[in-house]
């Protein structure tokens, strides 16, 4: 029994399940209802953000998640010499792998644009400034392109690794 590679099957999946459902749940659940509950949302949202540091959780899964995948495909692949890693199921994990690097660049883009409206929202008294709307309003803008980005790269990553065993050239 190879001791290495069930711990490292156990990190990839415990930490992709957390990283994907918690991204799912943010972007499908949580950031519409901010959105639609105006202060209360924002202060419930500076609270996740400030206190429960859920961008910073998220993006410790998300990296532990794609090292012990990498690692997993350096073995699979006998270090990326084998003809494993151009058969159907290498080529599975492969795109998987590849797509879930992208939601990890564009994740850390969405965790640090909600990083700083959850920092914002916990400080802004009242109204604020039109400095801080500027800041807020390109944060959006920014959030509205990588988000769906990250969402979209983390689904079809997912599909991959579901499928890459049964896929057949």
């Amino acid at each position: 029994m190879n001791y290495l590679v069930i711990v490292l099957r156990l990190i990839h999946i415990l930490s992709g399940v957390f990283w994907v459902g918690g991204s799912l749940i943010i972007t499908f659940f949580i950031s519409p209802t901010v959105a639609a509950t105006a202060e209360a949302g924002q202060k419930f949202m500076a609270h996740l953000v400030t206190r429960a540091k859920v961008t910073l959780r998220i993006t410790a899964a998300a990296i532990l998640t794609v090292l012990a995948g990498g690692w997993l495909y350096w073995l699979d692949s006998g270090g990326l010499t084998s003809g494993w890693t151009t058969s159907a199921t290498g080529w599975g994990f492969g795109i998987g792998g590849v797509l879930a690097i992208v939601g990890l660049i564009f994740g850390v883009l969405v965790g640090k644009n909600v990083s700083l409206l959850g920092g914002m929202a916990s400080k802004i008294q009242g109204k604020p400034t039109p400095e801080q709307m500027s800041q807020i309003q390109a944060a959006q803008k920014q959030l509205k392109f990588v988000a769906p980005v990250s969402t979209t790269a983390l689904i079809l990553a997912l599909v991959c690794m579901a499928t890459a065993r049964y896929w057949r050239l």
